[in-house]
């Protein structure tokens, strides 16, 4: 297995310009997962480490050798695609096998190499179907197990789970996290749901117009946002951002008639401020009533109330228990002052106090 390296990696196509200047390192036996709205670029950097896209300027390393300009057959890494890609007139093992087939590979070593691909996938009792009779998260590991097959040294998922249902999405991102702990292998995946980077990854890594807007843990990244993009990105629901302004020692938040005691450099004071608050951060203050309860969302053990200020701005707010608030309801918000985020209003850069 071997780790990836990107040197000041770039992609055009023309004058279009839609990866710029990415670094990254990714460790031997990491799973590193590609994270970013639509169109950030993270398809793009993905098929360009497998040579499916060609790299403008800059270098890619897959261990110690430069894959820059290699073709895809020669760089040591299996893709699985979000659309299974798997021939119709084929068994399961016929699928999973042809690959090693068409390079020559012998009987006997395609057979032990199938054999293992589906123990570690639990397909035994599939061998023999075809992909019209089984299901999409079926149809997904077989996908999987054909990657398996060809022993790489960089396992490439691209949006792998998006074409199937809610409850097999969370019954394949169980299966690829044990596959990754039982082979150790690299594992570069892409997804723009945050949910899966952050029950998948050990390092996530947030796209935004072809450049890295942040890289780290999955709770590195939730605690310790470094701009206002990433801060919204990563959690679910999205962070609340409501106007500030910075006094003296103090910031003042108008939509929860409020204010937060802060240490901010004086540099800082009189000028406007984003204030981030999560949702599960927000308690109901009984003696309030600076925001109207417009609507609210029960999924048992949580429900989440969307609330609206005096001043039209929106804030969700994330609720355990039996005592919960109700549409129509006016209520105030409480938090405690460390839960607190400042990003800068022109630049969206964290404000570290």
């Amino acid at each position: 297995m071997s780790g990836v390296t990107l040197n000041n990696v770039i992609k055009k196509y023309g004058d279009v310009q839609v990866i710029h200047g990415i670094d990254l390192e990714i460790e031997d036996g990491e799973f590193c997962v590609f994270v970013g709205p639509s169109g950030c670029g993270k398809s793009t950097l993905l098929r360009m480490v497998a040579g499916l896209e060609e790299t403008t300027g800059g270098t890619m390393n897959i261990g110690e050798r430069d894959v820059t300009k290699m073709d895809p057959s020669e760089r040591g890494v299996a893709m699985v695609f979000q659309t299974y890609a798997l021939y119709p007139h084929m068994t399961v093992k016929e699928n999973m096998g042809f690959g090693l087939k068409m390079n020559r590979h012998p009987k006997k070593e395609i057979e032990e190499k199938v054999a293992e691909a589906t123990r570690i996938l639990k397909l035994e009792d599939y061998l023999e179907r075809k992909p019209a009779a089984l299901s999409g998260g079926q149809r997904q590991r077989v996908s999987i197990g054909r990657a398996i097959v060809r022993g790489p040294e960089v396992f490439l998922f691209d949006e792998p789970l998006s074409n199937l249902d809610a409850e097999l999405r969370v019954e394949m991102r169980v299966e690829i996290a044990r596959l990754h702990k039982e082979i150790g292998a690299t594992m570069i995946y892409v997804t723009h749901d945050q949910v899966e980077a952050m029950t998948l990854a050990d390092k996530i890594v947030v796209l935004r117009m072809g450049v890295i807007e942040q890289v780290g843990a999955p709770m590195d990244l939730y605690r310790d946002p470094d701009n206002k993009f990433v801060a919204g990105f990563i959690g679910s629901p999205a962070m609340n951002f409501m106007d500030g302004v910075i006094g003296d020692g103090s910031v003042e938040i108008a939509a929860l008639k409020t204010s937060v005691k802060m240490k901010i450099a004086p540099a800082y004071k009189g000028k406007p401020v984003s204030v981030g608050l999560r949702p599960e951060h927000l308690v109901v203050d009984p003696k309030g009533d600076t925001l109207r309860v417009d609507l609210t969302e029960s999924l048992g053990g949580v429900s989440y109330a969307y609330l609206e200020s005096d001043s039209g701005e929106r804030i969700v707010m994330e609720e355990r228990g039996d005592d919960r608030v109700s549409e129509g309801q006016r209520v105030g918000l409480t938090f405690e002052d460390k839960r607190v985020y400042l990003f800068d209003a022109e630049t969206e850069a964290r404000i570290r106090t």
